[in-house]
């Protein structure tokens, strides 16, 4: 980690390490389930990604594919079928779908990173996000640069922003002392490289630092890895193995 880096947002004070359970901890639990959050709760984490999509009638669900079939004993496409319908499907363990204000409500000292997996989804989880007044406890992200633009154009400098595939360009290029200026971002949350160019290193890191923008790296889910990365000063790491990596935050000293 930079020294001096201290980030602004709400969703980042008071943490020098961010252990975010992806999913939930998706290789532990269901992904996306109460049971999943519960226990990482239990455990004393403080952050958990997940994702969104919405019915075709608004109501906003924590679910990764577009499709039910993979993790549930329903079928079809998310977006295209009521709430009503959706409340019969039950996820591995038996458990109903859970709602984003669902989980917002039983997780209060939760810590949310949002990624909205759909154009679909983007005005009914902003509407959401503005009715539980709870900005300061969610980052939002996406893989589409539009709907990040959009939830900013929303809310300004109230929401916690993720970068999106542009963003983490320009950070890339910026971290090579290019003349590319610096997206407006609070987290650079990342794989390991992209296109076969490493991503997560020590100039990324620095540069992303020195502008205030946290570094989380996803998804670390090998031992030796996370304490690398760890080692490196990353400000966050991404699993879905989250009694692993409270294991190696607490021999590391960053939990």
């Amino acid at each position: 980690m930079a020294d001096g880096f201290s980030p602004v947002h709400p969703y980042l004070a008071d943490q020098r390490f961010a252990a975010l359970a992806h999913r939930g901890g998706g290789l532990e639990q269901p992904e996306n389930s109460r049971a999943a959050f519960a226990t990482v709760a239990a455990m004393g984490y403080r952050f958990i990604e997940i994702d969104v999509q919405a019915s075709s009638d608004g109501t906003v669900v924590v679910f990764h594919d577009d499709r039910l079939e993979r993790t549930t004993d329903g079928r079809g496409v998310v977006s295209a079928q009521r709430m009503q319908d959706l409340q019969g499907v039950r996820i591995a363990g038996g458990e109903p779908l859970l709602t984003l204000a669902e989980a917002l409500e039983e997780q209060p000292e939760m810590r949310f990173n949002i990624d909205i997996k759909t154009d679909h989804a983007l005005a009914p989880t902003l509407d959401l996000l503005e009715r539980m007044n709870c900005l300061d406890r969610v980052c939002v992200a996406s893989f589409s640069d539009s709907r990040l633009r959009a939830a900013r154009a929303r809310f300004g400098e109230r929401v916690c922003l993720s970068s999106g595939p542009r963003s983490v360009a320009v950070l890339r290029f910026g971290s090579w002392r290019a003349p590319v200026g610096v997206p407006d971002v609070a987290c650079a949350q990342i794989p390991l490289s992209q296109y076969g160019v490493p991503l997560a290193t020590g100039g990324f890191l620095r540069h992303c630092n020195r502008h205030g923008i946290a570094v989380h790296v996803w998804t670390i889910d090998e031992e030796a890895e996370m304490r690398r990365l760890i080692r490196l000063g990353v400000n966050g790491i991404v699993t879905d193995r989250p009694s692993v990596l409270k294991r190696v935050a607490q021999e590391e000293g960053v939990w």
